[in-house]
């Protein structure tokens, strides 16, 4: 049983292939068209609906031949009753059997006719006028002409709310002059109310004005739709397109107008197009002629202005990203030269040392900065937006150029005092040379001075200007000197040409003043040994003093003398100093040497003698009471001996003299005079006798 079953099933199978394998008559195209008629325009419009309506024609053929092949399947077979046959389509429709369609329908067919006929006013011929003549006027036309929008090229979003604003007053004036006048020219026909009874004349207008507000309100919103269809991403041939600029102003970075106002004013377009045709006055109203007159109600439904401008906004949104990301990379790229962090560099670089090369460097990176800046496209074109870089590439290539300036007038700044020390260095040089020296010394440093300028002074000067002149270079491209600067380089520039003939001129005074300078000390060493030949002379009279009154005299002499050779000796030192000045062979001066040895036992005699008789006068003439034995024995005593070492000295030195003369006169010639075997009296020896005695009286 189950095996007959199965035979059973596979016949079925078998039998319903064969069945569905044969020709099936296709959909008609007709259908096809009757029901693509049934969708809407609006549905149809764009590339992504013809995909889907072809898509829809498929799954509709589609269906209709698997329907055709089951309803042969099931009209020609008939199903064995296997669990597993089960037909996934179901079971086809069947025919009504048993209906009762005996039941009268005449009298309630023509009740209803004539209740329609009392009450449908817009099934009454002249409503049928109004309706032919709504959509002779409105049928292919909407309230605003976008075609030519975008063939205008960029234009300012004001000037387009103005132009439609324009072109809206325009149609609404031409549908109140055209339109309106006809529908009003129907009404005031006789037969315009035929078949109205009096009773239904409220409804009947109420019909009208519910037909002439329809007619209007699909005007507007047709003309909304075809507004916001004009700014549809995915069709751009009749983008409108708007000029925006990208502005520098006040270090900032903006669009103008800026992306909320110009969606606010195409948003506003949608207002103003929703406020058109708001004061058409209904049949009634202008008939009576009321002096507050009533309108039609032609308000677009909320839901028409959702939707519109949220469908605004979004393609808005979209068709302004372009603009957006190419501001973006603005401020990615140059927003540093606006937040601060280019000042805070450049001062962190001016605190710090750099040398004139890492300047440049530095003020190279700016001015390349706004080369780039400024070789960036003025124009940037985008579906929607022609978007004008103009004036920011203006500000931010200024700024640029305005640090640039900072880091150049600092760089300027040094140039120019570097400038001013080269030349006060060759001023100096120059008033050092030509000052005329009034000491030995002072022309011999100004000798050593000017030969050191020569050769490492000049030299060093020399390359500090050739960095000038280098440095200048650079400067003369870049930056545009001042009247006095351009003196001051001139000047630099001219130093080393201008110093040659003040060292001439130094060479000239140097020898003038060296060769002053050198009968200057001829004069000095005569006039020191006239002075040593005096000193000599006088040293010589000290010899002679024997006068003990005169004591007083004798040292004021002696400390004159001593006066004058230290003077000499001071000139001496200055000669000496002179001559190796003038690299001479130094002086030299024994007489001053052996006066000064001389003088000094003189001096001490006399200044003894001198203490020995005030000591004596205050001994002798003073307060008896005032005497101390003592001491004055001491006193005594060590003038006794101080006057007996200084006989002793000069017994002795004219021993040495005496010995001196005699060695002279064996050497000279046996004519000349012999020379006294013993000396005559001394003064002094005299003298030192006298006070000796003097002292031993005294004592006694």
């Amino acid at each position: 049983m189950t095996s007959e079953i199965k035979k059973k099933g596979f016949n079925y199978i078998y039998m319903k292939q064969c069945v569905e394998s044969s020709p099936i008559v296709p959909i008609q195209q007709e259908w096809l068209d009757h029901m693509l008629r049934l969708i809407p325009e609006s549905l149809k419009e764009g590339k992504e609906r013809e995909e889907l309506l072809e898509s829809l024609i498929n799954e509709v053929s589609s269906d209709f031949e698997n329907s055709m092949k089951r309803y042969l399947v099931q009209s020609v077979l008939v199903k064995p009753p296997v669990k597993w046959l089960e037909d996934e389509g179901g079971p086809l429709p069947e025919s009504p059997v048993g209906l009762d369609y005996s039941n009268p329908w005449r009298s309630s067919y023509v009740q209803a006719r004539n209740q329609i006929f009392s009450n449908l006013h817009i099934v009454h011929p002249t409503m049928k006028m109004l309706l032919d003549l709504g959509y002779t006027t409105f049928a292919d036309t909407v309230l605003l002409d976008f075609t030519g929008i975008r063939a205008k090229g960029p234009i300012d979003c004001e000037s387009l709310k103005t132009d439609l604003s324009i072109q809206t007053r325009k149609a609404e004036e031409k549908i109140m002059n055209t339109w309106y006048p006809k529908v009003i020219n129907l009404f005031t026909k006789k037969e315009a109310l035929e078949g109205v009874k009096p009773e239904k004349l409220d409804a009947f207008y109420s019909c009208v004005s519910t037909l002439m507000s329809n007619q209007l309100k699909d005007l507007l919103r047709r003309t909304v739709e075809g507004f916001v269809k004009l700014f549809d991403p995915k069709d751009q041939e009749r983008l409108p397109i708007f000029k925006i600029e990208l502005t520098f102003d006040d270090d900032k970075m903006e669009f103008y107008p800026t992306l909320q106002d110009l969606e606010d004013n195409i948003l506003s377009l949608v207002e103003r197009i929703a406020e058109a045709l708001q004061n058409v006055q209904t049949i009634p109203s202008w008939l009576s002629g009321t002096s507050t007159p009533v309108n039609l109600d032609t308000e677009l439904p909320e839901h028409v202005l959702h939707w519109a401008v949220d469908t605004l906004k979004a393609a808005i949104h979209r068709n302004l990203e372009g603009a957006r990301k190419h501001y973006e990379t603005y401020v990615e790229k140059y927003n540093w030269l606006l937040d601060g962090t280019a000042v805070e560099n450049i001062e962190t670089f001016q605190t710090e040392d750099h040398t004139f090369d890492e300047y440049t460097e530095f003020i190279e990176k700016f001015f390349s900065l706004a080369s780039e800046i400024m070789l960036l496209p003025q124009w940037i074109h985008y579906p929607m937006v022609r978007l004008d870089c103009e004036d920011l590439k203006t500000g931010l290539t200024n700024k640029a150029k305005a640090f640039a300036n900072i880091l150049l007038n600092d760089i300027a700044s040094k140039y120019r005092k570097e400038n001013e020390r080269i030349c006060s260095e060759f001023e100096a040089i120059k008033e050092h040379a030509l000052k005329v020296p009034e000491t030995t010394e002072e022309m011999m440093d100004l000798i050593s001075y000017v030969e050191k300028v020569r050769t490492a002074g000049i030299e060093e000067l020399i390359l500090r200007i050739q960095e000038s002149k280098r440095q200048m270079s650079y400067f003369l491209d870049v930056f545009l000197f001042p009247q006095e600067d351009l003196a001051l380089n001139a000047t630099v520039l001219m130093w080393p040409k201008k110093i040659n003939p003040i060292f001439d001129e130094n060479d000239e005074l140097i020898e003038n003043a060296k060769h002053k300078k050198e009968n200057e000390l001829m004069a000095k060493r005569e006039k020191l040994i006239l002075e040593i030949e005096k000193e000599s002379r006088r040293m010589e009279e000290f010899t002679e003093f024997a006068e003990l009154e005169r004591m007083q005299q004798y040292v004021t002499d002696v400390r004159q003398l001593q006066k004058r050779i230290q003077e000499s000796e001071e000139a001496v030192q200055f000669i000496n100093k002179e001559e190796e000045l003038f690299k001479w062979e130094l002086t030299k001066y024994p007489e001053l040497d052996k006066l000064k040895v001389n003088i000094e036992p003189y001096q001490k005699f006399f200044n003894f003698v001198l203490k020995w008789q005030r000591s004596e006068k205050r001994w002798m003439d003073g307060g008896f009471l005032d005497l101390n034995g003592e001491s004055m024995e001491a006193d005594v005593e060590e003038f006794s001996r101080e006057i007996f070492k200084t006989l002793k000295f000069f017994q002795t030195k004219l021993k040495k003299e005496l010995q001196e003369k005699r060695k002279a006169a064996r050497k000279r010639s046996l004519e000349e005079e012999k020379i006294e075997e013993e000396p005559k009296e001394n003064p002094t020896l005299t003298m030192c006798s006298t006070v000796m005695e003097q002292i031993k009286a005294f004592r006694v």
